[in-house]
């Protein structure tokens, strides 16, 4: 693995880990983070992918991980366009692009803002969120949705809560969790995300309205939701998707059971589907 921070647009910096196989032969995949998470969560996709012959980066966006932490702006078009940056900086082959939850999203908008540089676009139990259409203002949505404040809780009680809460989980994936959070010498954490800028993300998300970009993506789109046990949840999110592959030009959808980070519980299985992708979606 090589580790690099990359100037992107507005002097933000972002660091990327790139792994690249012993065989370099197949598509390169490029993989996004959620809201307030970090780049490690697809160590477990990584590894199955360069296992397979495909070069593969992940990235922290602005205001997570190791990357820089401006106080703004955090709207979905800005972070897309830190992707594009990104891309154009590297000089990727038109990468297939993943983005999970919030950065599902964010890799819509950049399939739909920026055709020229994706070959392919995958959506894992995001792309298709719109918290605005979901609640009747702005402040509805930050009273349901913003984080709690875990700044200065012990480092060995999250540990211990995350092992519980995700007894089925491989290791790289709780690793992956643990580095949503700086652990301080006092044996604290602090997220790497500030409770503000994860408002500001959150707003920027509010604001976000990806049906009005569906149309506009040429690249071959996969959604992959994620059936985590709730009716009334998923039963939504059955609608958003058919809805979202009734705009989208060329689009496949595979549903999965588990978690929401289902690339974190089950990295194999997702690895695995988005290999579909890999053709550049010759046969979509």
């Amino acid at each position: 693995m090589q580790t690099e921070r990359v100037p992107v647009a507005g002097g933000v910096e972002l660091a990327v880990d790139a792994w690249t196989p012993a065989s370099d032969a197949g598509a390169p995949y490029l993989l996004v983070h959620g809201l307030a998470s970090n780049a490690r969560m697809w160590d477990g996709v990584v590894a199955r992918l360069v296992a397979l012959g495909h070069p593969a980066l992940t990235v922290d966006l602005r205001g997570h991980g190791r990357s820089s932490k401006p106080d703004g702006p955090y709207d979905v078009p800005t972070v897309a366009l830190d992707l594009a940056g990104l891309i154009d900086r590297l000089e990727l082959d038109r990468p297939i692009v993943v983005g999970q939850s919030w950065g599902g999203n964010v890799v819509i908008e950049l399939a739909a803002e920026h055709p020229d540089l994706v070959g392919g676009v995958a959506g894992v139990d995001g792309g298709w969120l719109q918290p605005g259409r979901d609640f009747p203002d702005w402040d509805a949505c930050r009273a349901a949705l913003a984080p709690p404040h875990l700044a200065g809780r012990r480092y060995a009680e999250i540990d211990s809560y995350i092992r519980s809460a995700h007894p089925d989980w491989p290791e790289a994936g709780i690793q992956g969790v643990l580095a949503n959070f700086e652990r301080r010498p006092d044996g604290t954490i602090a997220p790497w995300l500030t409770f503000d800028r994860h408002i500001a993300v959150l707003r920027g998300l509010w604001e976000h309205r990806p049906a009005e970009r569906y149309s506009e993506i040429e690249a071959p789109v996969l959604l992959m939701p994620v059936d985590s046990g709730d009716p009334a949840r998923t039963g939504r999110k059955r609608t958003d998707v058919d809805d979202a592959v009734r705009w989208i030009p060329r689009a496949r959808v595979r549903w999965f059971q588990g978690d929401h980070d289902v690339h974190a519980q089950h990295p194999d299985h997702v690895a695995d589907a988005l290999l579909n992708l890999a053709d550049r979606g010759a046969a979509w």
